[in-house]
């Protein structure tokens, strides 16, 4: 659905996005993600036909950026970051001014603007200007207006910035909701609001890909051994967390131990396995063995945060694609 092979943008002597290479299925919710200035507003630019590429091609929905941009962006539903409201309108009448520019036909425009307005949860403000709008509606009405005529692509940059917790919530449950008959890259500084939405990540850092893959799949690729946390409590009496964490030291395989708070009368910790080692099975046998209870015993990932700042932090990149494409 979306297609793009050795897409350059430069500006004079900077060189913003320099030879970025990625594919989106159809269906897919894919998070964009890179610190500022790392070219994700460009690239998202050149696929959304308002900045022409130096060079590499873009295809959204089978048709060429640079060829072919006004069948590109009959397809595609575009959220920038300042939703592209204007405030002297009412919200019905700039849904419809908007689906009219869209080439909704007269006689369905009235049942699109209806259903986006419910879908996005502003029919009850569909009488008031824009101008009077808080930042959360205001956001609401932008999102609105990049699906209101059924785009197979939609383009969205930070789509909840401004939004409440239960406005974030509702408007994640909707982006969810468009998958599978959309195609979704979504742009956005939360990263928790990635790792429960999309499918799939693309970290951008100094204008190079660094990492296709999904968020699993970075997690365990980037730490490259097994880490488990294990807790344990004694079943009589008491137990020091020296004489586990000597035991857990002990178990083939283990290559570090790091002892965490636990609750009253159980004893928590790290472990880290050596590279390729899988260390569960060997930690329960130990911890049992050894006459101790086993209340917890599961994989630590990293997150997505520590996945990210290990990517862009780095002077070397190293471009880790995985099969997930």
């Amino acid at each position: 659905m979306i297609k793009v092979e050795g897409l350059t943008k430069r500006y004079a002597r900077t060189v913003a996005v320099d030879n970025v290479s990625f594919e989106v299925a159809k269906g897919q919710i894919v998070g964009f993600l890179g610190p500022n200035g790392a070219g994700k507003t460009t690239t998202m630019r050149v696929l959304t036909c308002f900045l022409p590429p130096s060079a590499g091609q873009a295809e959204v929905a089978g048709f060429n950026v640079t060829a072919d941009p006004m069948e590109v962006k009959k397809r595609i539903g575009y959220l920038p970051e300042v939703p592209p409201l204007y405030p002297e309108m009412e919200v019905l009448e700039y849904l419809t001014f908007v689906g009219r520019l869209k080439g909704i036909p007269k006689a369905d425009l009235p049942a699109r603007v209806k259903s986006v307005s419910e879908r996005c949860n502003i029919a009850d403000v569909g009488a008031k200007l824009i101008a009077k709008l808080s930042k959360g509606y205001r956001q609401r009405v932008g999102l609105a207006q990049a699906i209101i005529h059924n785009p197979e692509v939609l383009i969205l940059d930070e789509p909840t910035a401004g939004l409440d917790p239960k406005q974030i919530i509702e408007t994640r449950e909707l982006i969810k909701s468009l998958a599978g008959d959309h195609t979704i890259i979504l742009s956005t500084h939360i990263l928790p609001e990635v790792e429960q939405t999309c499918e799939k990540v693309i970290i951008i850092n100094k204008g190079k890909v660094v990492a296709i893959d999904t968020v699993n799949n970075l997690t365990s690729r980037l730490r490259g051994s097994e880490a488990v946390a294990v807790e344990v409590s004694a079943k009589n009496g008491e137990l020091g967390a020296a004489q586990v964490q000597q035991r857990l030291e002990q178990v083939p395989g283990v290559s570090r131990v790091v002892t965490r708070s636990g609750k009253e009368g159980h004893l928590r910790f790290e472990v880290e396995s050596l590279q390729g080692h899988h260390i569960r099975p060997e930690i329960a046998r130990g911890v049992v063995d050894s006459g101790w209870n086993l209340h917890e015993l599961h994989a630590v990932a990293f997150s997505l945060e520590e996945v990210f700042l290990e990517l862009t932090s780095t002077e070397t990149v190293a471009q880790t694609k995985g099969a997930a494409q």
